[in-house]
């Protein structure tokens, strides 16, 4: 700041000659900031401004004028939706030329001196047309992670602050499609028309804007939905060593919201190009691309992008959310961007700690995931569930990633390598997977139909165990064995086959009966499967019944067994 004794000199270009006490009031306010005894204010008119002032100080040259805010309107030719959220979000202090310069750079991470408003989240642009994410504040410069032409970007590279945070486009026209963390299509399909702007980083909605956690979110997956059920806007982690299943399960849980009014978002973090274009395909085969977005941050893109790609994500869904929505969002996976935030990090020259992890990595997955959530029917009813995918090392839940999310979460499905590997898929480990919703997320059928389920198949378990140490068994223990082992295989499910409600109460009755035991294994999943699709058309109507009302009476129960002897004793129709 000048002392009184200088002299401010300032140059006023203006539209059009300024009233004599216009010109006096910024000359006062102008030695009043500054402290100056005299101000020296140049005025000179330029026609093509528009309007407005451009006033420059020293250095710094603050635009306030039309041909300005219409060049940041206009820039890069938005659509209306954008056009019309950047008029709503413009401000004239924003569009100061505050500028600074690159000091150093590495891997994707430089720093930059002055620019001191510049705040953090804010978007920066670089001389090249690059652009940069203020993600460090420090007393002597910035901390920028860049989003593209890291290669070009060195030092003395002069940026500029934009005044605007980091923020997405969205719209109605992103189903379907692939996308990149910054919103743009990567799926070759061509320009997306967004419909308006929403920011990456958003405060989650309070305790008083949502409602309980009560609506089942069905993933068409017998193992999950009988004992772990999901609710419309709870957060259940998915977790497991690799190659276990878990980007499966998030798939058939995609397939299986089709026609249920549940739009859905698979976020690809860190995973390789090859992956995700089988995810794609996998979903476009099965019909499901048409209500999902996929957005990819591939292992090829830099830190910065896949750091930002679940808030990306998150800020489409809480579009749909508005609108009265329900939105499944699949992370795949937090543990490769907690490594993209560790790097990011490093390179910022922040402190260290457990496993190299800064001290705010919980902070990272707790501020996004808070962000999920089922709203007041006032506000919209709208609801996102979160399917954040964690991996294991060795079956380690005790590591720090995992026990991190594990407690921001509100229930784990916790997938075993020993299982996947003697072939029970899904290899749900039921000692250690848990919903923290339950029974409220659960209709009133699967309540009463799976009552016994974990029970029975804990006994299984410790049966199992026993019995491979004796060879002579009692009736009731090879009963038990039997049952449980019928369980097991009752509960297997191929990929991309998910059942609906009233399929898994028909099974799990069958199950709690009984009748499933005495069939050989062999055979049981293709005879139950078999009975399944002859019982839909049944003329009593009860799957029908289950699906409309979601109860199980008790004339229901008896027409599935009654149904089962028919079908069992050689007198139903043969299925094809």
């Amino acid at each position: 700041m000048a002392s009184a004794s200088e002299i401010l000199k300032a140059y006023l270009h203006c539209a059009r000659t300024p009233a004599e006490d216009a010109v006096e009031r910024i000359r006062t306010q102008l030695k009043k900031q500054y402290g100056a005894a005299e101000v020296e204010l140049t005025v000179s008119v330029e026609p093509d401004l528009i309007s407005g002032y451009v006033l420059q100080v020293g250095g710094r040259v603050f635009d306030n004028s039309g041909k300005s805010a219409l060049a940041a309107i206009t820039a890069d030719a938005p659509s209306l939706a954008v056009m019309q959220t950047r008029v709503e979000d413009y401000k004239p202090a924003a569009t100061t030329a505050e500028g600074g310069t690159v000091i150093s750079a590495a891997d994707g991470v430089v720093d930059v001196k002055g620019m001191d408003q510049a705040v953090y989240g804010e978007i920066v642009t670089f001389d090249n047309g690059a652009k940069g994410m203020v993600e460090s504040v420090e007393p002597d410069h910035l901390g920028i992670m860049l989003f593209d032409k890291i290669e070009e970007v060195g030092v003395g590279t002069l940026v500029t602050r934009s005044g605007k945070r980091a923020g997405i486009p969205v719209g109605d026209g992103f189903l379907g499609r692939v996308i990149s963390p910054l919103g743009e299509p990567i799926d070759g399909k061509g320009p997306i028309e967004a419909e308006g702007y929403n920011p990456i980083e958003k405060q989650a909605p309070g305790i008083l804007e949502r409602q309980s956690v009560d609506t089942p979110l069905h993933t068409g997956i017998l193992a999950i939905d009988s004992m772990f059920p999901i609710g419309r806007g709870q957060r259940e982690l998915i977790i497991g060593d690799r190659q276990t299943g878990k980007t499966s399960i998030a798939t058939d849980a995609i397939l299986n919201q089709k026609d249920k009014d549940v739009l859905c978002i698979y976020v690809a973090i860190g995973q390789k190009a090859s992956s995700i274009a089988r995810v794609a395909g996998d979903l476009q085969k099965h019909g499901a691309m048409s209500y999902t977005t996929i957005v990819a941050a591939t292992t090829s893109d830099s830190a910065p992008l896949q750091y930002i790609a679940p808030y990306a994500g998150t800020a489409l869904a809480e579009y749909f959310m508005g609108k009265g929505k329900s939105v499944l969002i699949v992370y795949d996976d937090l543990s490769k961007h907690a490594v993209a935030y560790r790097a990011i990090s490093l390179l910022l020259r922040r402190s260290p700690g457990r496993e190299a992890y800064p001290g705010d990595v919980f902070y990272l997955h707790s501020r996004l995931l808070e962000r999920s959530c089922r709203m007041r029917d006032d506000l919209g009813g709208g609801s996102i569930t979160a399917l954040p995918i964690v991996e294991t090392q060795a079956g380690d839940v005790s590591a720090y990633i995992p026990t991190n999310v594990i407690s921001i979460t509100d229930g784990q499905i916790f997938l075993e390598s020993a299982l996947f590997n003697a072939g029970n898929r899904p290899a749900v480990n039921v000692g250690l997977s848990v919903s923290r919703v339950g029974g409220a997320a659960q209709t009133k059928a699967m309540k009463k139909a799976n009552a016994n389920l974990r029970i029975e198949l804990a006994q299984y378990k410790d049966m199992e165990s026993f019995a491979q140490f004796s060879s002579d068994l009692d009736a009731e223990t090879r009963r038990q064995l039997d049952h449980g082992k019928a369980l097991m295989e009752m509960l297997k499910q191929p990929l991309y086959q998910p059942k609906s409600d009233a399929e898994q109460v028909v099974l799990l009755t069958l199950a709690s009966h009984g009748v499933l035991d005495e069939i050989p294994t062999a055979e049981l999943r293709t005879k139950t499967s078999a009975f399944v699709r002859q019982f839909r058309a049944d003329v009593s109507g009860t799957m029908d019944k289950i699906t409309a009302t979601g109860k199980l009476e008790p004339d229901e129960v008896d027409a599935i067994l009654n149904a089962w002897k028919a079908y069992a004793g050689g007198d139903s129709h043969a299925v094809q």
